[in-house]
């Protein structure tokens, strides 16, 4: 299912997270060339896909959120 970005922030490991609307997350790694994502190697970038929208296999598996309460977006 279709989700918007809501806001992005770092893992342990400082990888990319989109936080989507629908209260999950998902990882948005540029890695070439198996995934292409250099919009998320700069603030600019990902300021520019928020709202724009990812697939969310977690709400296709009907996957409890990841997160319940709007948190500040880290850019």
């Amino acid at each position: 299912m279709d989700q918007r970005i809501v806001g992005f922030f770092q893992d342990a490991e400082q990888h990319w997270v989109a936080r989507l609307e629908c209260g999950h997350n998902q990882h948005v790694r540029h890695e070439p060339p198996w995934t292409n994502r250099p919009w998320t190697t700069s603030v600019d970038g990902r300021n520019r896909m928020l709202g724009n929208v990812l697939l969310c296999k977690k709400c296709d598996q009907r996957a409890p959120r990841d997160w319940f309460a709007p948190l500040a977006d880290t850019h």
